[in-house]
């Protein structure tokens, strides 16, 4: 039996309106991504990845198109069930960190857990379960702005962690790092992946997307241009389907 893909875009688009003009962000995508897949959608500023992750991760609706997960069209779903998608199955790591700076680097890995209700106890184990797995313990109690850039992005990814959701979408998770923390952050998802996450990368560096990922999704002016994939060292171009 084929192996139903994890997350469906159908003929995905997404228009925003400036004055008279329409803008194309996002014009028409077909991708399919299956568990425990590496991706990376790479494309130049402007050519509508980091719109492509907003519609997979659930923080914007599209114009046009199906958005599936687990074979459920989330563009059908209420916010309520869409954040609390959001909040279980989907861990987001952002360019800019997006830690809470008045909150400790425990309490900002904390703080998805509470959204769901998960009892103080086991928050703060896991916690401190995931402090340790970035290697940052003896931080924990120190802020965001005590922290270097490198620490705050591996805090945020021990926050994008804290439900120990199944995907985890990183929006140019080292565009604010040096190149030697950047390589960390990246081995850091490569070691999240090979225990079983899929990991959607965006980023504008194609160096970094054919180093780590196994699968690129090109982007151009809001439309799919090409897929290539890793097979055995080698990357070669594959064809993409119009329509699943």
């Amino acid at each position: 039996m084929k192996e139903k893909p994890l997350i469906v875009l159908k003929d995905v688009a997404k228009y925003y309106s400036m004055g008279d003009e329409i803008v194309k962000a996002v014009d028409g995508l077909n991708i399919e991504i299956k568990q425990g897949d590496f991706i990376a959608i790479i494309g130049p500023s402007g050519s509508g990845k980091s719109t492509t992750m907003n519609l997979v991760g659930s923080l914007d609706l599209a114009t046009r198109g199906a958005i599936y997960l687990h074979n459920i069209n989330i563009e059908e779903l209420h916010e309520s069930d869409l954040a609390q998608i959001r909040g279980k199955t989907i861990g987001f790591v952002f360019q800019s960190f997006n830690l809470i700076p008045n909150l400790t680097a425990k309490e900002n890995i904390m703080l998805p857990m509470i959204f769901q209700g998960i009892e103080k106890e086991i928050r703060e184990a896991r916690a401190d379960e995931l402090l340790e797995l970035v290697g940052l313990t003896e931080r924990a109690e120190h802020h965001p702005n005590q922290l270097s850039g490198g620490e705050q992005q591996r805090i945020a990814i021990a926050r994008a962690l804290s439900n120990d959701p199944e995907i985890i979408l990183a929006d140019e998770p080292t565009g604010n790092l040096d190149t030697k923390n950047g390589e960390i952050i990246l081995n850091y998802l490569e070691r999240l992946n090979k225990n079983g996450k899929t990991i959607i990368l965006v980023t504008h560096d194609s160096n970094i997307a054919h180093k780590h990922a196994r699968i690129i999704y090109h982007i151009k002016d809001g439309k799919l241009e090409k897929i290539t994939k890793k097979i055995k060292d080698r990357w070669v171009i594959v064809p993409f389907k119009t329509n699943f």
